[in-house]
């Protein structure tokens, strides 16, 4: 499959983002705070501006902007990711990730290059996460051909783009390719970024819920490849 390109993503037509782009942009601006928006600004390190609304209320104003919409087709899942990556504020993007966490069954691995562009986008451990384990995670468990593209992705200059590769079996529990995974280890073992260290040890500590023997068994034969932070993390609950 190819990657998405360097340019923007078209996004499709769809009346159904239409609807609720509209009713977003009213209902959770309605209900920011700015105190609380500053609070969220330093929690996540600046990485966006945030309108103030917590988890809870935007989860409870979210049903309310779908109240009644219909169920989405991949166009649709889309174009509503992508208008709402378009938006400054961190909660639009949280809104697109709740909603391809809900749909993401109803989207072919076609559906892959928009993922990655969302991946890209104000790139954090907030959205990132959630999109590996869930949206590519979910697109790769309803089509393996995709482990391929995670074997590009893992090679990304990107560390966001490698970090989706290390975490996107994190569901996988039985089904995960051990070799794939030990492998994306291997590979992005030598780097220095936090971010990715703690993907690996995440991942291998995920596995290990499963495979408690083959993880022990990887992390002794490359404790030496591996950084103490990666190890650490492996062998949290082990």
């Amino acid at each position: 499959m190819p990657g998405p390109g360097p340019g923007p993503l078209p996004i499709p037509d769809s009346a159904l983002a239409d609807t609720v782009l509209d009713r977003l942009t009213t209902v959770y601006p309605a209900a920011g705070n700015p105190f609380r928006a500053q609070e969220m600004v330093a929690y996540m390190k600046g990485v966006a501006p945030f309108l103030g609304v917590r988890t809870p209320e935007r989860r409870a104003l979210s049903r309310t902007v779908l109240d009644g919409t219909p169920r989405p087709d991949e166009a649709d899942c889309a174009a509503i990711a992508l208008r709402c990556f378009e938006l400054p504020e961190r909660e639009y993007h949280y809104f697109a990730v709740d909603y391809l966490r809900r749909h993401v069954r109803r989207c072919s691995s076609g559906f892959l290059p928009v993922a990655h562009r969302l991946v890209t986008t104000v790139p954090w451990w907030d959205t990132v996460d959630h999109l590996a384990a869930h949206v590519v995670g979910g697109l790769v468990a309803a089509d393996p051909s995709l482990g391929a593209e995670m074997d590009r992705w893992i090679e990304d200059e990107d560390p966001w783009v490698a970090r989706t590769a290390l975490l996107h079996q994190l569901r996988f529990k039985e089904a995960t390719d051990a070799d794939r995974l030990f492998a994306h280890c291997l590979r992005r073992a030598p780097d220095t970024d936090f971010f990715l260290r703690k993907a690996i040890g995440w991942a291998l500590r995920e596995y290990a819920r499963t495979a408690p023997g083959e993880v022990r068994a990887f992390v002794a034969a490359n404790t030496g490849r591996l950084s103490p932070l990666s190890v650490r993390e492996a062998l949290k609950h082990l």
